[in-house]
């Protein structure tokens, strides 16, 4: 996704609308959501930040991070073994218990977006692992009625069902599935939307294209797609098979990566930079994070641009409509942060100096506010987790015609606009009075 910062001004100077839908549809607008006053651009006292507790914060938060990475990819080998023993017996049972892994594997992965912000290292090696929306005719065989991205000259390509592909006037070589080889797909021919690895290629392997538009359903591909012999569907099954092979160990590996870039006590990789780098750096870095996903990415990307389009293609996970756990857990990734605490897929609970009580030491005040917004967010995110719980997932809530769910996700972005001048607030009190959370170019 391109991002925009926010350069003018601050968000708090902003006064806050959110729109209803698209503008060709005869919708009521959203109600205003006031953010609040502006924050003090004056830093605090001198010593209010007491520097030797600022750097228990920025190493309890990369303490988090490593952790988080961990974690998933302690839950991505356990989504690999399960794949593997789908592949080994493909049938319904198999089938499920790989679907069920790929979606705990979410669960760890989600809360690490809030990372990503403020920590290029982050930023430029996610879009391999989780990039989205993506034209999954470049990938596989799809539906008569399949509409892809405009002018993607990749997006019927079908890698799966080709060993040399045409793309504009190039032909590109894909006899060999390997994950070096995928790798190399990802925006071919100059397309964001050809997204050929990462936890969404294999969301499309494994429970095909959602073909139920706004109604109820998910992807319903059959597990004899991965059959050989007798009773397979979907020809290719052999390139299909190796495809979701590499495609996961391709994650895996990644994810090794991002893990070994945040490992304590190795004297050169990015964490040991991050520590030794001013202390208001890694402060800066934090609240960037938070606020630009809390703002941007899940307000505008992930909620906004789905709700106006009224379009379940523009949802995070639209193959497996896991959409409101990934907006769940990437709430809880902001919270994690500021209140310095995660607990981990084992149950085990890492916890240690916060942000928060940096912030409560110079103003109780604005640190109450965040906490309570904080709060507040997770809870307007529970109703769609509520909902989906009870058959109504995201892609029916921003229907066109389902304007109680379009409240709901209303609710949701508000929240997340107001929760993001508190993030700015609270910045302002540790003395960083120019956070300017990225908008992703969307005007709330």
């Amino acid at each position: 996704m391109i991002r925009m910062p926010l350069a003018t001004a601050s968000l708090l100077a902003i006064a806050i609308s959110l729109a209803g839908c698209g503008d060709d549809k005869d919708k009521a607008a959203a109600p205003a959501a006031q953010a609040p006053a502006a924050a003090s651009t004056a830093a605090p006292a001198a010593g209010a930040v007491d520097e030797a507790a600022a750097k228990a914060v920025v190493k309890n938060y990369a303490d988090m991070v490593y952790a988080v990475y961990n974690d998933s990819l302690i839950t991505a080998k356990t989504l690999q073994a399960s794949i593997d023993a789908f592949l080994a017996n493909p049938n319904d049972d198999t089938l499920k218990a790989a679907k069920a892994a790929w979606v705990a594997s979410r669960v760890p992965y989600l809360q690490s977006e809030v990372f990503r912000f403020g920590n290029t290292i982050i930023d430029d090696w996610e879009g391999q692992v989780n990039a989205w929306p993506l034209d999954e005719g470049l990938i596989d065989y799809v539906d008569k009625s399949y509409e892809h991205a405009l002018g993607n000259p990749g997006a019927t390509a079908n890698i799966i069902a080709n060993t040399e592909i045409q793309v504009g006037e190039d032909k590109v070589d894909v006899k060999d599935i390997t994950p070096e080889k995928l790798a190399s797909l990802n925006e071919l021919g100059g397309s964001e939307a050809n997204v050929a690895t990462g936890y969404h290629a294999i969301e499309f392997l494994l429970w095909g294209q959602d073909l139920n538009g706004t109604g109820p359903g998910a992807g319903n591909r059959p597990a004899s797609d991965y059959l050989q012999g007798k009773g397979a569907t979907g020809e290719h099954n052999e390139r299909r098979r190796a495809y979701l092979s590499a495609v996961t160990q391709l994650l895996i590996n990644d994810l090794e990566e991002m893990v070994g870039n945040w490992k304590p006590d190795v004297a050169d990789n990015y964490r040991a930079t991050l520590e030794a780098e001013p202390v208001a750096n890694g402060l800066r870095k934090m609240l960037f994070g938070m606020g630009s996903l809390s703002l941007g990415e899940l307000a505008g990307e992930r909620m906004k641009v789905s709700l106006e389009a009224n379009s379940p293609e523009d949802e995070q996970d639209c193959f497996s409509d896991n959409t409101h756990n990934s907006h769940f857990y990437d709430a809880k990734g902001i919270r994690n942060v500021y209140l310095g605490e995660y607990t981990r897929v084992d149950g085990s609970k890492l916890s240690g100096p916060s942000l928060s009580s940096l912030v409560a030491k110079v103003d109780p005040a604005a640190d109450a506010t965040l906490k309570t917004d904080l709060e507040a967010t997770e809870a307007k995110i529970q109703v769609m987790v509520d909902h989906a719980n009870k058959g109504e997932h995201y892609d029916q809530l921003i229907a066109a015609d389902n304007a109680a769910g379009n409240q709901i996700v209303r609710d949701a972005i508000a929240s997340l606009v107001k929760q993001t001048g508190a993030i700015e607030q609270a910045a302002g009190k540790l003395g960083i009075s120019d956070l300017n959370p990225d908008t992703a170019d969307h005007e709330f």
